[in-house]
């Protein structure tokens, strides 16, 4: 199945809710980062996390920016304080991630940037959308697994999970298996790229994880 397309018009919830794959690059060199980032614009991931604690994380978010594809999301992660969240909009990223319900949650809502927030607990996924999050990050999603969201969307049926940490290919089958609204994945679709590693078979799991996403079935969200 070929991956959905985006356009310059789309919104990031839209992106996410139809693409329903974020990668997340977080890495040691910058350059690396860059090229990491790019590639993965290439095969068709729409949606690219630089995480805060890359190597000069805001000057790789705002090279990717200059050179990607107007309708591509860049986005800042590991975002925790009202300082980080300015810095990153300045950069020119376009969205933000939390690993938890931190300042940066109501810093990017005033800022009218979408937020995936880090929550664990019921009461913080409860919390984090009543604040404003345009998704839950379900973090670190390892700890229970699949049949932990699948519990937590007994109860909260219309909050937009996206479990992250440790999802695999098989793990992000079983995620939106039971209805998450899309998967974050770092290290299992990033791999060495980030450290100078192998750009071909990056893109080769780029395109794994891309035709995955695009073919899982969907469940009904708000």
């Amino acid at each position: 199945m070929n991956a959905p397309q985006t356009r310059a018009t789309d919104t990031f919830s839209a992106v996410l809710r139809r693409t329903r794959l974020a990668a997340i690059v977080r890495g040691p060199d910058a350059d690396a980062a860059l090229r990491t980032v790019l590639a993965l614009l290439d095969e068709g991931v729409s949606l690219v996390e630089v995480s805060l604690n890359t190597a000069d994380a805001l000057g790789v978010i705002r090279r990717a920016v200059a050179e990607a594809r107007p309708e591509a999301f860049i986005g800042a992660g590991t975002v925790l304080t009202e300082d980080d969240v300015a810095r990153a909009r300045e950069a020119g990223a376009s969205w933000i991630v939390t690993p938890a319900l931190t300042e940066s949650l109501a810093a990017s809502v005033r800022a009218g940037m979408p937020v995936l927030a880090g929550a664990l607990t019921p009461t913080e996924a409860v919390a984090a959308r009543r604040a404003g999050a345009d998704a839950v990050k379900l973090f670190p999603a390892s700890i229970g697994g699949p049949g932990y969201l699948k519990a937590l969307r007994d109860p909260f049926p219309d909050l937009p999970f996206v479990p992250v940490g440790g999802v695999d290919l098989t793990g992000a089958e079983q995620y939106l298996a039971h209805g998450a609204v899309a998967v974050g994945v770092g290290s299992p679709l990033v791999g060495d790229a980030v450290s100078g590693g192998d750009l071909d078979a990056l893109r080769a799991r780029a395109r794994r994880f891309v035709a995955l996403c695009a073919g899982a079935p969907r469940q009904e969200q708000a």
